[in-house]
């Protein structure tokens, strides 16, 4: 069994504002759509372009304090690097956070940073190591140090933490043609990566602002959008209604014409008058209860259908209902059966909820075989009342109980058409389930039969 629960509080939202709200979504997403691509592009071109610039900055360095050694050792003709250290060579770069010369065998011949007493873990990182062409490594270290403040008299002492995030590059000193020791150094761009987290919050900043807009731009989009589709389906419910309203009074005037044509004498002999004659009140009386229920759907449309809220024992309801259809279900060769406590008192439009019971068995006796039994059963739960129509007929295909209710939708319409039904039954039904704060299911297998269950509160 599928069972499809039909909210009323869902169902019977405004066409248009669901359709306004999926447009603004999706005018949103995409407007946000292309912030987000234009951030995550701006945001790698400044990361590759600063990047770039920094490790061209660092091969700069390298190569300009390589040529100095390289000058050093010509004038002094040297042809290796130790005793260099204690020449007065100075090699200095902005934002050098270190530099290291080693000789052919990579034993320590000089060197300088920020931190001395980081220099054995940051000789460490580049001992023995021959980078290949244009390999910069990239390295995080983490520093410690003790941080002093003087306040008055008082001095206190904080030990504070530090990332660092260093390009190194290498490269290989000659002296004739001949290796004669190697040179690191290590640039500091902490500042670029801060500089990155800044950039981020901001185009998330403008992100967050501009999503602002986003939506309230493809809000009034959606607006704008659905405007002439609005008017056009007000003037063709205004069309329904003021059509159905106006067809009344010609169908009961050839209603009672053709009723006096009846009783026309001479009629009775002949036969093939008389054929006419039903086939055309078949018409108008079909034609009649279509024009009825287009009236009102079209008043619920324009919020304009009359309601009352009385006091009702629905158990006598039901009770008349099922007696008004038993010449038609014995017509049938149906069998009805009531199910309900001997009073229960509910609040509602007995009317309507008369039509509603009408509209379900009405149903159930069309598409019930010959012989074959349907049942009414009202019942409480709780603070709702139930009511149940169940038939053992043809049955409906899984892929029709999301349809029934809609609008002029017929699973079987040939053999609907046979039978007198238009496809609006179920979608009143659904209106006055609604109207009372209750909802409509139905359970159904094709050729087992269908189970239409209603629930309204007994105080909506």
């Amino acid at each position: 069994m599928k069972n499809k629960r039909w909210s009323w509080e869902w169902r019977n939202q405004d066409l248009f504002q669901k359709t306004q709200k999926r447009l603004t979504m999706q005018y949103s997403g995409l407007l946000l759509l292309f912030l987000l691509v234009f951030i995550v592009v701006v945001y790698t071109l400044l990361h590759i372009v600063i990047l770039r610039d920094q490790h061209r900055e660092l091969e700069s360095l390298v190569r300009q304090e390589t040529r100095i050694i390289s000058d050093y050792l010509t004038e002094s003709a040297r042809n290796e690097l130790r005793g260099i250290g204690s020449q007065e060579l100075v090699l200095a770069g902005v934002d050098q956070f270190f530099y290291y010369v080693t000789d052919a065998e990579g034993r320590f011949v000089m060197g300088s940073e920020k931190m001395p007493h980081m220099q054995k873990k940051l000789f460490g990182l580049v001992a023995g190591w021959m980078p290949e062409h244009n390999q910069i490594r990239e390295e995080t270290i983490k520093v410690t140090f003790d941080e002093r403040r003087i306040g008055g008299l008082d001095i206190e002492e904080t030990r504070k933490s530090q990332t660092i995030r260093l390009l190194i590059d290498g490269n290989p000193i000659f002296y004739n043609k001949q290796f004669v020791g190697m040179i690191y150094i290590g640039k500091d761009i902490s500042f670029a990566y801060k500089l990155f987290e800044w950039l981020l919050i901001v185009l998330v900043s403008l992100a967050v602002l501009f999503s602002g807009v986003a939506v309230y731009m493809s809000l009034v989009m959606s607006k704008k959008a659905m405007e002439p589709i609005s008017a056009a389906f007000n003037r063709q419910k205004e069309f329904v209604g003021d059509a159905s309203h106006e067809l009344r009074t010609p169908l009961s005037v050839m209603m009672s014409s053709i009723d006096a044509m009846e009783m026309t004498d001479g009629m009775e002999e002949d036969l093939f008058a008389q054929k006419l004659l039903q086939n055309m009140k078949s018409e108008v009386k079909r034609m009649t209860g279509l024009v009825s229920d287009l009236l009102v759907l079209a008043r619920a449309d324009s919020g304009s259908a009359e309601r009352a809220h009385e006091q009702l024992d629905i158990t006598v309801e039901a009770q008349n209902v099922i007696d008004s259809l038993a010449p038609y279900a014995q017509a049938n060769q149906i069998v009805l059966h009531l199910e309900a406590p001997s009073s229960l008192t509910v609040m509602g439009d007995k009317a309507r909820l008369k039509q509603l019971m009408y509209i379900l068995l009405d149903n159930a006796i069309k598409y019930s075989p010959d012989g074959g039994p349907v049942w009414l059963r009202i019942e409480t739960s709780g603070r709702d009342w139930t009511m149940t129509v169940k038939d053992e007929g043809i049955g409906i295909d899984p892929a029709d109980q999301e349809r029934i209710f809609d609008r002029f939708y017929r699973s079987d319409k040939s053999r609907t058409r046979t039978l007198g039904g238009h496809g609006l039954g179920l979608s009143i039904a659904r209106w006055i389930a609604g109207i009372h704060s209750g909802f409509i299911t139905v359970e159904s297998e094709p050729g087992k039969g269908s189970t239409f269950f209603v629930k309204i509160p007994v105080q909506p």
